[in-house]
């Protein structure tokens, strides 16, 4: 029960695994630096969002990093340098997302995130393909001549492609398998689009089944209470977050008393 209530909580006040985990930090820090140690306490570094500036500007070191890891995995093994190439392109976009347009706007609050998705599989497939080609041409022409179309060979060694992959994560994370590789790429991008398709063409008839209020009432009208009604709520919760006239100061910080700023 403490799990369901704590879950229900989460939902009811629009901070939830659907929406992002966390808050984007208050449009008050704006683009200031704000770790824990420049808050008065701990509930105010958590109440103003600081878990979120935290937790980007931590991912994008993070994944910088990644990306020259990539190219000096492919350096030592003699590979070209395409994945990490391809790879930037996630990265620009992240960077992009959760820095530049926030810094345009003049607050890390407006920073979104899913920016990833299909286009991550598709950098890493492509790149990694394109930098394990066998050449069947000379230095001279590009290795795309070496291509006959209908021809039974290989025109890349997987085998290199999966074991540049499997020390770049782990073993276990890379395909050895081509069609199994190829059918989950098909798939990944493929399913989601169905799914898409499905939720716009169910929008599009008004038919969004979750933005209903007080689904169930018993014989004298008084509301029986669902998860229906629990998401409703998280759905109006959230809205609230993104109404900026409307904040509501935290009762317990309202509490304390306001340090001095006098020496």
């Amino acid at each position: 029960m403490v799990f369901v209530s704590q879950f229900s909580g989460s939902l009811l006040y629009g901070n939830n695994i659907i929406s992002g985990a966390i808050i984007p930090t208050s449009a008050a820090i704006g683009l200031h630096f704000y770790p824990i140690w420049e808050a008065a306490s701990v509930d105010e570094w958590l109440y103003n969002g600081g878990p979120y500036e935290l937790i980007v500007l931590h991912f994008l070191l993070g994944v910088a990093c990644y990306m020259g890891r990539e190219w000096e995995l492919s350096f030592r093994l003699g590979m070209r340098p395409w994945i990490a190439v391809a790879y930037s392109a996630p990265v620009a976009a992240a960077t992009a997302v959760f820095l530049i347009y926030p810094i345009g706007q003049g607050s890390f609050s407006d920073g979104v995130a899913g920016v990833f998705g299909g286009s991550l599989f598709s950098a890493m497939h492509g790149s990694l393909v394109t930098s394990s080609l066998i050449r069947e041409t000379t230095e001279n022409e590009s290795a795309n001549e070496g291509y006959r179309f209908g021809q039974e060979e290989e025109t890349y060694n997987i085998v290199a492609a999966h074991g540049y992959f499997g020390r770049l994560i782990f073993q276990y994370a890379s395909f050895n398998n081509s069609r199994s590789l190829h059918f989950f790429l098909a798939a990944w991008p493929v399913v989601g689009i169905w799914f898409t398709a499905l939720g716009i063409s169910t929008m599009a008839f008004n038919l969004n089944g979750f933005n209903f209020n007080q689904s169930v009432v018993d014989s004298q009208g008084r509301v029986i209470n669902t998860w229906a009604d629990i998401i409703n709520r998280a759905n109006l919760g959230m809205e609230v977050m993104h109404e900026r006239n409307a904040h509501n100061f935290p009762l317990d910080l309202a509490a304390v008393e306001v340090p001095s700023i006098e020496g």
